[in-house]
């Protein structure tokens, strides 16, 4: 397999949803997951003629919100398996252009060790993702401590994907979800992982947060105000910005030309990825998308295209090596 040629991108952020996945879903009571109209349908075959309109040379495969834990310990770790095999054998059936973070149960922590290393092991599963929070409890909740700790020690790449707080209608009078509140979401799970110190004792966890790092390029330094301020933080430890700009960002949603200039100005341009959020993203959405990535303004001598690969390259070689 030749490597990426020049201008393909890798994908980092990329769904699929399963016929028995979206049963298990309905059957728990998502039939609008997340205030959305209702469910995409996705087969490889399709994600691979937008990937090769778009020049997308590799797409990372995962579950989006809800996630696999719809209540039950026993019938999340089911689930979760069924996905994260499924995903695997669709990264064997096409060598180089997909690869996959592995689902994980929480909020049942020891369910998710036991998946994470099966899927890491076993698998050759590219990372694991996680939602923002899970049945809410946010990923700064002391109980995720052994989970980080294993990851950590493994350095692996944790992709974390939005999700519906709890008791979402309350705030999102009655629009999807994933129009602001998944950009809260992430921005409060962040913010969690901060204050509580997950990011300085597990520096070994590469993060990836979605759709230009939300709201955080604008709340940073409101973050750092309240943790000196308030929260008894010395000025000599790592301070949030020191911290959020050790994470990974992606450009799935409306990148240009408002919010990845933000991103970039706040943490720079160094762990930027793309993402393109279908199967979920509609068709005609990806394609503004990718426009949008092609006609912005170029980062010095590069272009965004060659910047977020090389620098996916830099966090994922194994997908890189697979190209070769």
């Amino acid at each position: 397999m030749a490597d990426p040629a020049p201008g393909e991108l890798i994908d980092v952020h990329a769904h699929f949803v399963t016929d028995s996945y979206v049963r298990a879903a309905r059957a728990a009571g998502h039939t609008r997951p997340d205030g959305m109209p209702g469910w995409p349908s996705w087969s490889p075959e399709e994600h691979l003629r937008l990937m090769d309109e778009h020049r997308i040379r590799t797409a990372l495969l995962t579950i989006s919100s809800p996630g696999t834990h719809f209540g039950d310990d026993a019938a999340a770790r089911t689930l979760t398996r069924e996905v994260n095999e499924y995903a695997a054998g669709v990264v064997r059936a096409h060598p180089g252009r997909f690869g996959h973070f592995a689902s994980l149960p929480l909020p049942d922590v020891d369910g998710s060790l036991a998946e994470l290393a099966y899927a890491l092991d076993e698998l050759g599963s590219d990372g694991v993702t996680v939602e923002s929070n899970a049945h809410g409890r946010y990923l700064g909740d002391e109980r995720f401590e052994p989970l980080w700790a294993e990851l950590g020690r493994r350095e692996a790449v944790v992709f974390v994907h939005p999700t519906s707080p709890v008791h979402p209608e309350t705030v999102s009078v009655g629009r999807p979800r994933p129009m602001l509140e998944f950009l809260f979401d992430s921005t409060r799970t962040v913010s969690d992982l901060v204050f509580n110190g997950v990011l300085t004792r597990h520096p070994g966890v590469r993060w990836i947060f979605t759709h230009g790092g939300g709201t955080l390029p604008l709340l940073v330094d409101r973050m750092e105000l309240f943790r000196t301020a308030f929260d008894g933080g010395s000025p000599d430890e790592p301070s949030v910005r020191e911290q959020v700009s050790g994470l990974w960002f992606d450009l799935a949603g409306t990148p240009f030309p408002h919010q990845v200039p933000a991103l970039e100005r706040a943490f720079g341009p160094a762990r930027i990825l793309y993402g393109s959020d279908y199967c979920w993203t509609p068709v005609g959405a990806v394609a503004q998308q990718v426009a949008s990535l092609d006609t912005a303004d170029q980062p010095g001598a590069t272009t965004w295209r060659a910047l977020t690969t090389a620098n996916a390259t830099r966090l994922l070689p194994r997908v890189a090596a697979r190209n070769r």
